[in-house]
């Protein structure tokens, strides 16, 4: 396959995933549909890890990965070298993302645990007693209700699509090397000799 069109493919899967992405981060701030006042919202929402990192800093390179392989077969030598530049961008940005969704996994939901203050229940457990693995400890979160299935769905979601992202942007980092310094693909090559 020709770095031109594996740059294409990369391209066209980056961006439904950063779609999902922001789409994820979104849903964050309204857990279970609910509309909550700023400072009863999980901390780590508002570090716009699916908004940010997955979302917009994927979607430039992919656009780019696009347009570098529009050409077909890595006719574009400064197209790959910009998608170089920007995979690492969105290599960053799918790292930051599964970085904030692991701590927002760890650290567990702000949550009302009754008494209608709002905190972090979950915020010391050691690994052994982490909430994650012991589900009968989520009914100490009384408000939002399913708080605590929301936060985990989405940020694993978050964590997933990062994880994706960041090894599709390494590949195209590679890929687009190789398009810079190998050029047109040998095929294209053989076709112009013959013409000739």
């Amino acid at each position: 396959m020709c770095t031109g069109r594996c740059s294409k493919c990369i391209g066209i899967t980056l961006l439904p995933l950063a779609v999902c992405a922001i789409v994820s981060n979104i849903l964050l701030y309204f857990p279970n549909g609910q509309v909550l006042q700023l400072s009863e919202i999980t901390d780590l929402v508002w570090f716009f890890h699916g908004i940010l990192g997955a979302g917009i800093l994927v979607i430039l390179p992919a656009f780019m990965m696009l347009g570098a392989g529009g050409a077909g077969c890595c006719a574009n030598r400064c197209g790959m070298l910009l998608s170089v530049i920007l995979s690492v961008l969105g290599f960053a940005g799918g790292a930051y993302c599964v970085v904030i969704s692991l701590l927002g996994l760890i650290g567990g939901p702000l949550c009302d645990t009754g008494d209608g203050e709002y905190f972090y229940p979950f915020r010391n457990d050691t690994l052994e007693d982490n909430y994650l693995f012991n589900q009968t400890t989520w009914s100490i979160c009384k408000q939002p209700e399913n708080i605590i299935l929301w936060n985990i769905v989405l940020f694993s979601i978050l964590l997933i699509i990062g994880v994706i992202e960041a090894i599709l942007c390494f590949i195209q980092v590679i890929n687009g090397l190789t398009g810079f310094i190998c050029g047109t693909c040998m095929r294209r090559r053989k076709t112009n000799i013959s013409g000739m």
